[in-house]
């Protein structure tokens, strides 16, 4: 009982110091108002609880640890890019100088670019490359499944490294597998390095649940790069007529500006490893490959934040004619709806092209609640038939492609580390919105939203809600 007084007295302290160490902590650190006026309530209303949550959601530990390595990053000696740097002209020129300020990549030109639609095309042409590989193999996926597709590429790594090359192979931690990822058993056991990207069964690591890596990555010896939105797994096969196929598109680059990509991947794997990916066997001497102008745009929760819609943004802002846009989730926050709102305001012609029905049916409802404002500004919306379209496409007057990894959500253009490309190529952008056109069917009317039931409408309206954590 002589305690008590002490623990009563010590609860009464924590109660005014807890809430007082957040609310600091939240105004020095926290850019969004809006969330750091929740936190901060919530910390007053429920000091102990509200302190615990902020953290282990609230701070991220991921910025600062980025911002060391990009201290110990610093690019020492000649740029082997230097020579291959291009400036562009005209009405996008703007966007070009925007994009190099911002991540700090020059604009590459003397590269090739071909479109692969589904992993029935992009998959042979993939195991092609790493067959072929004699030097280095890095290779990142969102989701690397442990099935019959999942093990032919596991079995092409194998036989890689067996011949000599380097191999590293990097999958995240929730997306290939929380409790249990099979395909990195298979390659660890066959002595090839993969990593599981922010991984971790202990309380105090929990923050990291909502920080994937979504990026998909794949170069070879240095010269060929693949990127995209194509995970690796049987649903991506359409021929195998999986009970949920799933469409989508990736890339395959070679030129200067395979070195970016490849870098992008060795700041991951140094991120999750500590090993430093260096060297004539992973970086050669660039060399020109075709005429297409290309820059790697990456975005993340650390020094990268937020770049990815940046660059949208800024391409919506200097839009003069026509607007592409094909994501399998569309959740975009008020800044993206409101740029791409006053576009069609000014008279740009928007088509925005999404699936029908997606894989996760609570983005598809709270996407239905939040159309209305597009159809209200003139923006044409379509719903692309089955199988579901996981490409991330956006073309703008015909002139510059926007494609990689990241979906029009919050989650993906600020929690997810993401990896985009930016091209200046007519002939790519005519091909990009000419396969967007062939989704170009199903209009969705003002009338199709006002004859939803108006239960169905309340529930799209209350899930809408969550925007901010679908």
């Amino acid at each position: 009982m002589t305690h008590w007084p002490f623990f009563h007295i010590l609860v009464q302290v924590l109660r005014w110091i807890l809430p007082l160490f957040v609310t600091v902590h939240a105004l020095v650190h926290k850019r969004d108002t809006v969330s750091c006026t929740a936190w901060i309530g919530i910390c007053w209303i429920a000091p102990m609880l509200g302190t615990v949550l902020y953290l282990m959601f609230g701070i991220n530990r991921v910025r600062r640890r980025a911002q060391k390595m990009v201290n110990r990053h610093l690019w020492e000696g000649r740029d082997p890019l230097a020579q291959y740097r291009q400036t562009v002209d005209g009405n996008l020129a703007p966007l070009s100088k925007m994009l190099g300020r911002l991540t700090e990549r020059p604009l590459m030109r003397g590269n090739s670019v071909t479109c692969l639609h589904d992993g029935d095309n992009a998959y042979p042409v993939m195991l092609e490359a790493i067959g072929q590989a004699k030097k280095s193999i890095i290779l990142c996926s969102y989701i690397f499944r442990d099935d019959e597709v999942g093990q032919r590429f596991a079995e092409a790594l194998v036989a890689a490294k067996r011949r000599g090359v380097e191999v590293r192979v990097l999958v995240d931690g929730i997306g290939s597998g929380y409790f249990r990822c099979g395909i990195e058993r298979r390659l660890r056991r066959e002595g090839v390095a993969c990593a599981r990207f922010m991984h971790s069964v202990w309380p105090w690591r929990m923050p990291f649940i909502n920080l994937r890596n979504h990026r998909k990555i794949l170069v070879v010896d240095g010269t060929v790069g693949f990127m995209g939105g194509l995970n690796i797994g049987e649903e991506n096969m359409l021929r195998l007529r999986t009970k949920l196929p799933v469409a989508d598109t990736h890339f395959r680059l070679q030129g200067p500006i395979v070195h970016q990509l490849a870098v992008a991947f060795a700041w991951d794997w140094s991120f999750t490893t500590g090993e430093e990916l260096e060297g004539e066997r992973y970086l050669p001497e660039p060399s020109p490959v075709g005429d297409v102008p290309m820059r790697i745009v990456t975005s993340g929760p650390d020094a990268d934040l937020e770049k990815i819609e940046y660059g949208m943004l800024q391409a919506f802002s200097l839009a003069r004619s026509h607007i592409w846009v094909m994501t399998p989730y569309f959740l975009p926050d008020d800044r993206f709806s409101t740029e791409l709102i006053l576009a069609a305001l000014r008279g740009v012609v928007i088509d925005i092209v999404v699936p029908k029905s997606s894989n996760h049916a609570l983005i598809d409802n709270a996407r239905d609640a939040n159309l209305r404002p597009f159809l209200d500004a003139g923006c044409r919306v379509w719903m692309a038939d089955p199988p579901f379209n996981h490409s991330k496409l956006m073309v703008v007057d015909d002139e510059w492609s926007f494609v990689g990894s990241a979906n029009i959500d919050m989650r993906s253009l600020r929690l997810n580390f993401e990896i985009n490309l930016e091209i200046y190529d007519r002939a790519v952008a005519k091909d990009l919105s000419s396969f967007m056109e062939t989704h170009r069917r199903n209009r969705l009317t003002h009338h199709d939203l006002d004859r939803l039931p108006f239960l169905i409408r309340m529930r799209n309206s209350a899930i809408r809600l969550l925007l901010p954590y679908l």
